[in-house]
């Protein structure tokens, strides 16, 4: 029963008395998918306490996982560290090592676990200059330690009563993780969950997802640091979903037609990414099928939940259903009953779209302080409305400030900051925590996302103006894959805009327009005209006083490893803002 969960590591005995599968988590090693069992998993995170334990780990000591991709390691690991007391610190894979650095010597993490080479190679760069007595990998490594002597070590079971204290003393307000945020300014902050936060959150979280208990499959692949996936993992455990980590991004489409998952999670820009690759290939069909094809686009743009529009657009849209979405399905292993979105807004044509294919979108809201989940949309009983972010989950209290800004109240509130109770008490007031986002209740208790208060700034004209409701907009354009609206103290709005290469190109090829390199894209004035309408159309939606005035092009693709984004896909406003620091100059100094 949900009251028998109180700490994390309970989730795994739970899934083992009730479901026992026989493939807890499946990870794929060289071409070949191997699976854990639940008592495997149990025996196995026993098994590494027992080594934490030789290696002298104590209650509240900090340890460090850094895997590139999600894998069956991360998870023994999690509960192995959990269960004796110690706080699991996940980092994000692809930070810089200076931000390695900070985050371990900040958390004063004692052990690390890496997945691989390259993470290897990279903490290895600054491990001198901080406090970690050793690091394991989990790939094997000529010279290196792996994971497999922390398991070696935990082999006799002599000390297994030791753990058993260890779990006994670990109590719901016990601190569980740290997790430090991504991070769109400034140093990433440690956010402080403890058990009950998470716990509480995925008891929630669960009377929103229609799974049939015990007979699941999901995919995984959105990084395991982030606490939306990782809350999703410890969701599956307690659901009985078996769970399959996809080999990369990548591989996302292959692996899910192996595997054929019922349920999987992503960010917007990836369910942006799967959406323009589908409507490329449909690009390049002809005649009846091309047409066909882009009927059914049309005829999923304007889906309504809930058969809204009419018998008559049902009708036709079964028949989509069956000559073109199916297709689509397929593509993602032809079982998806359901993916769910979070992290960031999820553009209503995605929604509508998907929704029509058959493979709906259930958007939800939360950050990292909220351990993540605040609303979250379910098909269920009215609970689905596109272009909102789903109605308040049990046991959370939201209320909106005079502001607009959303306060959240709830078991799932972090503690605060780590080391920084000056930043905790700036969010942490009267018992709400401040989210930063603005936002609306609708008399039907859906919770609608209206912009950033962080993110919103004022012309010198002193109008004010919502960037992310402007590049909402214009990134539906195809043309456009990225795009941040500037302006701050200057006399009008303007956008910086990373077009859409590949499609660009794709469109250039159909006009006979010859392309170069990426900066003779942005330098030719078919594409600037073209970007142009795009913009002209969005700016239709918008005041005077918002719409965007001039536009620039970046030469380059905006990236996690070039800076522009964070781990979660976020864009870095002030570091696109200083690496484009001549192109914003051109707008406003020309």
């Amino acid at each position: 029963m949900p009251s028998e969960i109180k700490r994390l590591f309970d989730f795994p005995y739970y899934q083992l008395e009730t479901y026992n599968l026989s493939k807890a988590f499946t990870t794929k090693y060289d071409g070949k998918w191997q699976s854990i069992s639940t008592k495997q998993y149990i025996e196995q995170a026993n098994t590494i306490s027992r080594g934490l334990l030789r290696l002298g780990v104590e209650p509240d000591d900090k340890i460090a996982v850094i895997s590139t991709n999600n894998r069956t390691e991360w998870n023994v690991c999690d509960i192995g560290v959990l269960q004796v007391g110690a706080q699991n610190v996940p980092i994000y894979p692809t930070i810089s090592k200076e931000d390695y650095e900070y985050v371990l010597n900040h958390s004063e993490a004692t052990y690390c676990f890496v997945s691989d080479i390259e993470v290897l190679e990279k903490l290895n760069q600054i491990k001198s200059k901080t406090k970690l007595k050793g690091v394991f990998t989990f790939d094997d490594i000529a010279g290196e330690k792996s994971w497999k002597e922390v398991l070696e070590l935990g082999k006799d079971e002599s000390n297994q009563s030791e753990v058993e204290e260890r779990m006994n003393a670990v109590t719901p307000d016990t601190l569980a993780t740290l997790i430090y945020t991504s991070g769109t300014t400034g140093r990433p902050k440690g956010v402080m969950l403890t058990h009950k936060n998470i716990v509480s959150n995925v008891i929630s979280s669960e009377k929103r997802v229609p799974f049939s208990y015990g007979k699941e499959k999901s995919l995984s692949f959105l990084p395991v640091c982030h606490i939306f996936e990782r809350m999703i993992l410890y969701l599956y455990q307690y659901c009985g979903v078996s769970i399959y980590f996809a080999e990369s991004i990548e591989k996302l489409s292959e692996n899910a037609q192996e595997v054929k998952p019922n349920v999987m999670t992503a960010v917007p820009r990836l369910y942006e990414k799967i959406y323009d690759k589908i409507y490329a290939k449909g690009s390049e069909l002809s005649g009846i099928k091309k047409k066909l094809f882009f009927w059914a686009i049309e005829l999923g743009l304007k889906y309504k939940p809930y058969g809204a529009n009419g018998w008559w657009y049902e009708k036709q849209l079964g028949l989509a259903r069956k000559l073109i979405f199916s297709k689509w399905q397929a593509a993602l292993g032809g079982e998806l009953k359901l993916m769910v979105s979070g992290s960031a807004p999820l553009q209503a044509r995605l929604g509508r779209v998907f929704a029509a294919a058959g493979m709906p979108v259930m958007e939800g809201y939360g950050l990292t302080e909220t351990s993540p989940v605040i609303s979250v949309n379910d098909q269920r009983n009215g609970g689905f409305r596109i272009g909102t972010v789903g109605k308040i989950i049990e046991g959370v209290e939201v209320k909106i400030a005079d502001t607009g800004e959303i306060l959240v109240k709830g078991p799932n509130i972090m503690v605060g900051y780590y080391k920084d109770p000056e930043k905790s008490a700036q969010v942490l007031k009267d018992g709400y925590f401040h989210t930063g986002d603005k936002g609306e209740i609708c008399e039907d208790g859906f919770l609608k996302i209206t912009g950033r208060t962080k993110e919103m700034f004022k012309t010198s004209g002193g109008k004010y103006v919502i960037p992310p409701l402007l590049e909402g907009k214009l990134k539906q354009s195809r043309f456009i894959e990225q795009v941040m609206v500037v302006g701050e103290g200057e006399k009008m709005p303007a956008a910086l805009v990373q077009p859409n290469f590949a499609f660009v190109r794709e469109w250039a090829k159909r006009h006979d327009i010859t392309l170069g390199d990426n900066a003779d894209v942005i330098s030719n004035q078919k594409v600037i005209d073209r970007i142009q309408e795009e913009v002209d159309e969005c700016n239709c939606n918008f005041g005077k006083w918002e719409q965007i005035k001039r536009f620039e092009l970046t030469p380059d693709e905006w990236s996690i490893d070039g800076g522009q984004l964070t781990p979660t896909m976020k864009m870095k406003r002030a570091v696109i803002k200083d690496i484009y620091k001549d192109l914003y100059d051109k707008i406003y100094k020309a």
